[in-house]
This record gives C-alpha cells, structure tokens and sequence, in this order.
C-alpha cells in the first residue's frame, strides 16, 4: 500500500504532546485547547504502544487441520499446550482513537504528530481513499489466484497485520454502498488480528452513511468503531487552513480568455522542456486517455473530468502521474449538479493527498462553487482543501525536496 512510514529518532523520544507544546512555544502552532486535549489523548495511546508487541497472525492454511478444529474446541491452556492457541488472546489491546471535527481544525497535523512518534515499525499511515481502492484490488487479485476462495476478507485481513500493527487513516469516510458492505467485515476482522486504528474524519462515528440506501446494513460497523476505538472531538472557531497567504495565479477567476492565456503559461512553465501531446494512462486493467499532457503537467477541459462516470482509480492514477494538474472551465455548480460534485471532491481528495499541485480557471471561488445541494455541505472541506492548496506554503512544498515536483 501507499503508505508513509518514516519516523524521525527525535520524535519518537519526544511523543506527540511534547511535539505539540514544542511547536506551541517555537510560534509554529497557536495553542488551542481541544488540539491540546487531543495531543494528550494521543500521547498516552504513544507510551502503550511502546510496549505492545503482538504475535504476527498466522496463515490461514496453518489453522485447517484436523489439530486445530479439536484445539479450537479444547479450553485455552489444552490448546496452547497443543501448539494451536491464540498467542495473543490475553494480550490488552490499546483502544485506538477517532478524530472528528470540521475542516482546518488541525486533525491531520495531530495524527501525523502521534504517526511520527510511534517507534514501531510495523505502521502505515494512509489516506483512507487510498486505502479503499487498494482493498478493492486486493480482494480481485485474490479472487482471481483462488477461483473456489468463498470470502476473501479474513486472508486479506491478515496480510494487512502482518504488514501494519498500527493503521492512521486519514479523512475516513464512506461514500460508496460497496464499501460499506465490505468495511464492517474488514475492520472486525483487523480488530480480531490486534491491530490497532487511529483515524480523522468529518463525520462522527454515529452518522457515517446515514441516510442512503443500505445504511441499516452499516449500523453494525458503527457499533465497531464505537467499541474500538475512542472518538476526540476538535471543535474550535479557527479554520486553521484559512488565512494563509494566497497565491491568486493558482484559482483564477472568471475562466475568460485571460485566465485561459494564465493557463498556458503555466503549462509551458512547468512542462518546459518535454513535447506536448497525448498520453494514455494504463491502470488496474482499465486506459484514461489524457488529450494534453507535458512531462509533468497534465491539462484537462473540467467536464471530461468530471462530467463523464470517472472514479476514484482514475483520479488517484492521474495524481500519481501528472505532479501538476491544470483544469479549464469548472462553472458553477447547482443542486442538478451532485454527481459532478462528488466526483470533483473525489479529484480534489486524490490531488490534495498525493501533494500536487493544481491551477484552475473557474466561474467562482471554491467557497462559492458549489452553495446549494446534495452534498454541499461536505464541499466546505474541499472547497478548504483548495484555499491551502492556493497558498504559497503549498506550492513551495512540492518543490522542496521529497515534494511532488522532485519524486522520481
């Protein structure tokens, strides 16, 4: 999986909180008490995880024999003493925690303290849209090796413990009836590994997928969570996203032959030195035609985006390929214009998350793109993604080393 997992020596005799009243007292922070509360909470899950150390699971092959199915009958001291016990039934898992507040509050940062931290090296920390479409992959790929498999999830439960002890998702929310059907499934079977889950999300636990067709069906993986994991609320006034320089080159507005003339400089820019044309991208036994691409820039009309049935595999395979991402023409958008939406906040998420950089010419502002809808009042996170990814703190990101415009 796409994951991050490097962590610096310092950090990880420091814990989180120590981090964040360090960056409180070099200015880098403003302190706030619910990201305070939380850096605590997120600190003692840092010092039980120091000594948490459970066995690796076995295969699932290693528990089909006739031993097993009589061990497993057998009471725990039988068992163990016959080789086929649970080493990890009396171990004290630490309860994982769930980040939940609005944009900008300071979720990511906090996980990414706490991920820093955390000495061990089986972790991964994954944006949760990744994490999703790699899940999809996995079980095809394991369906396909196996054609009489009947249930492909505790197999794939087990490969994700044995590569990660600790999971940090990032922006954990469900969209999609295929994966609500297979995450309560999943995670209780992850939860049964011993693995533990840190998580940010916009949404409380009690209100992921309410309200759609089939959210009965996800109530049971609500209870999961709840007994699981603990939910920290940041709830403070200040959208710390907010207020950042902005650099106006990036959003221009309205999508005129100015800002289209603003475009083509851009690309020539930063696709300096490579021939223009068309590309076709091959990904997960699927092609995406690019009509304009140059090195490192890709350029898109907004409706071939997000106007056709594009999904999240698409949006993550441009991201990986094209650093910088240029789109003409997004309009206005109203209530008819839900699913154009919701596959432009999917674009955004996979952008956003992979560190790229975008420059748009559109009819309104982000804050202003989408007012009125199914799913308008989700738009605020995204339309607070794009104002960060407008600053010039973005931008010299991905150019500073280990930034988007420098990867291999």
């Amino acid at each position: 999986m796409n994951v991050m997992n490097a962590t610096p020596s310092s950090a990880q005799q420091s814990g989180p909180f120590a981090l964040y009243e360090e960056r409180v007292a070099d200015g880098k922070l403003r302190r706030d008490p619910d990201q305070e509360r939380v850096a605590r909470r997120l600190d003692r899950l840092w010092q039980e995880l120091k000594n948490y150390h459970p066995a690796p699971p076995r295969p699932a092959e290693e528990k089909k024999g006739f031993l097993a199915k009589v061990a497993r009958k057998l009471p725990h001291r039988v068992s163990e003493l016959l080789g086929q016990g649970d080493e990890n039934a009396d171990i004290d898992v630490p309860r994982g925690v769930y980040i939940v507040g609005r944009v900008g509050r300071g979720k990511t940062m906090l996980m990414d303290l706490f991920f820093s931290c955390v000495s061990m090296q089986k972790k991964q920390r994954i944006h949760f849209l990744t994490f999703m479409q790699e899940v999809h992959q996995r079980i095809r790929a394991l369906k396909d090796a196996n054609p009489g498999m009947s249930d492909p999830i505790p197999p794939l439960a087990q490969t994700i413990a044995r590569d990660a002890t600790l999971l940090c998702f990032d922006e954990f929310q469900i969209n999609d009836i295929a994966d609500a059907m297979i995450l309560g499934r999943l995670f209780e079977a992850l939860f049964a590994e011993k693995v533990v889950i840190v998580a940010t999300s916009n949404t409380v636990p009690g209100d992921l997928f309410q309200n759609r067709p089939g959210a009965d069906a996800f109530k049971p993986f609500i209870a999961i969570i709840k007994r699981h994991l603990d939910t920290e609320e940041l709830d403070s006034e200040t959208d710390y996203r907010r207020g950042r320089e902005q650099d106006d080159t990036t959003w221009t507005v309205p999508a005129d032959q100015t800002a289209k003339t603003r475009l083509d400089k851009i690309v020539a820019r930063y696709g300096e030195g490579h021939p223009g044309g068309k590309v076709t991208l091959e990904f997960s036994g699927r092609t995406l035609p690019v009509d304009h691409a140059q090195g490192p820039v890709a350029r898109f009309d907004f409706t071939s985006l997000c106007g056709r049935p594009l999904g999240p595999n698409d949006f993550l395979a441009i991201a990986h390929k094209f650093p910088v991402v240029v789109i003409d023409d997004i309009p206005a958008l109203g209530p008819d214009d839900a699913n154009v939406a919701r596959r432009f906040i999917t674009l955004v998420d996979a952008l956003y998350d992979n560190g790229n950089l975008l420059f748009v010419s559109a009819d309104a502002t982000p804050d202003h793109l989408f007012p009125a809808g199914e799913g308008s009042d989700a738009f605020a996170r995204t339309a607070s993604r794009l104002m960060e990814m407008s600053s010039e703190s973005w931008l010299a990101r991905a150019h500073a080393p280990g930034g988007v415009l420098s990867r291999p």
